[in-house]
């Protein structure tokens, strides 16, 4: 398993869409004449994160998936982020840690013990950390930002959701 390339362009590139889709929200705002910032305390059902923190998670599950299958450290942050200029500069922080890895970062990574701290001392390796929980909990995120998004009126769809494609 190629854990680099599962992980650091794929990662990256969701990241940059939805950064993406935060711009058309803006935009989104301000042809309908409201405060984009109010969109950041949207949600699709009561108890499940407002889209600042689903963003904020995205951001953190990005970190977290290379940082834990290299045992590199991650940037740390606060989760402080208020306004749509702020979620831009935290993506863009992210895109930039996860730019910084090479293809030999990720060597081991597959047999790399992988433990949370409320999984009770118990743990994954990097194999399965990624395939069944990282990644759907990446994606997770992702997607509940995205209809979030949708389901306020931004102009967003499928393509949008999917990227550019490295047709050839």
């Amino acid at each position: 398993m190629n854990h680099y390339s599962l992980t650091v362009p794929q990662l990256t590139k969701m990241l940059k869409n939805l950064d993406s889709w935060l711009t058309a929200a803006e935009k989104h705002a301000e042809a309908k004449k409201f405060d984009a910032n109010t969109l950041l305390h949207a949600r699709l059902a009561p108890d499940q994160f407002a889209l600042v923190r689903q963003v904020q998670s995205c951001c953190d599950n990005a970190k977290f998936i290379a940082g834990r299958l290299t045992a590199k450290d991650m940037p740390s942050h606060p989760d402080t982020e208020t306004t749509f200029e702020q979620l831009h500069a935290r993506i863009a922080t992210v895109c930039t840690y996860l730019g910084s890895f090479k293809q030999d970062d990720f060597n081991g990574a597959g047999e790399r013990k992988i433990t949370l701290p409320w999984w009770n001392g118990k743990s994954l390796t990097g194999d399965e950390y990624l395939i069944e929980f990282a990644l759907p909990n990446f994606y997770f995120h992702v997607t509940t930002a995205y209809e979030i998004l949708r389901h306020n009126g931004v102009d967003v769809g499928k393509q949008h959701f999917i990227g550019n494609l490295p047709l050839k």
